[in-house]
């Protein structure tokens, strides 16, 4: 980055510098993906049909990283800009929508059982973080000389973030409030469909383009199932 005159340039790196750089990123990606998929097969053997209906609130946060994570796993520079576009944006409404979610619902019930402070004090500025990243992103387009480097920065903010809720403060919350999992899952499902509903169709275009058709509802997660059950429901409407 250059700075001139008090205001903030990107230079424009080599295309191959920086196709490196994600590259190595994506790999690591692949690694805590991997990691997360894992822990979830595992959950979803345990799991009864409620639970995939409403499921608690630290395999909905789960559910969230892996989508999040699928995602980067299939940004590659040199995609058409139209799917490039369709992958950020979708990478991009997911986080906003965790982030909110998180802020609200979450963080407020570690603080309540006095959990993990320290690592709860960072976490709302890691969100305001990445959400810099996000209002550069949509401010730009796919063929930007910043765009790409940009969603780079964007993943590695998140990739920490993610390492830090699954090493600390999942464990913590399923050590120290068991009992009230399944009821925050269910608020953040109901809040969820809340903030999505505004989004739907942006939601649905976007999960499309950026995922394959037929593993799109799996690997999209909670963001896909957000706006199918937002859409099954404005369709209940209607048929009544």
């Amino acid at each position: 980055m250059i700075e001139s005159g008090g205001t903030e340039t990107f230079s424009r790196e080599d295309p191959a510098h920086i196709e490196s750089n994600i590259h190595a990123t994506r790999q690591e990606v692949d690694r805590t993906l991997g990691e997360l998929q894992s822990r979830l097969s595992v959950r979803r053997r345990m799991s009864a049909a409620l639970d995939k209906m409403t499921p608690d609130i630290t395999r909905m946060i789960r559910l969230d990283h892996t989508h999040v994570l699928a995602a980067f796993r299939r940004f590659r520079p040199r995609m058409s800009e139209v799917r490039k576009r369709a992958l950020v944006e979708n990478v991009c409404l997911a986080l906003d929508v965790h982030a909110q979610l998180e802020e609200e619902i979450f963080y407020p019930a570690m603080r309540q059982i006095g959990a993990a402070s320290d690592m709860l004090d960072k976490s709302v500025p890691e969100h305001e973080e990445m959400r810099g990243f996000i209002r550069s992103l949509r401010g730009m387009e796919p063929l930007d000389a910043a765009y790409d480097e940009t969603f780079r920065k964007l993943m590695r903010t998140v990739l920490h973030h993610v390492a830090d809720e699954e090493t600390v403060l999942l464990p913590l919350a399923e050590e120290l409030m068991p009992d009230e999992l399944g009821h925050l899952g269910r608020l953040m499902t109901a809040r969820r469909i809340e903030l999505l509903k505004p989004h739907a169709a942006e939601a649905a275009a976007t999960t499309i383009r950026t995922f394959p058709i037929g593993a799109a509802a799996a690997a999209a997660g909670v963001l896909a199932v957000g706006w199918l059950l937002i859409r099954g429901m404005t369709g209940s409407s209607r048929s009544h």
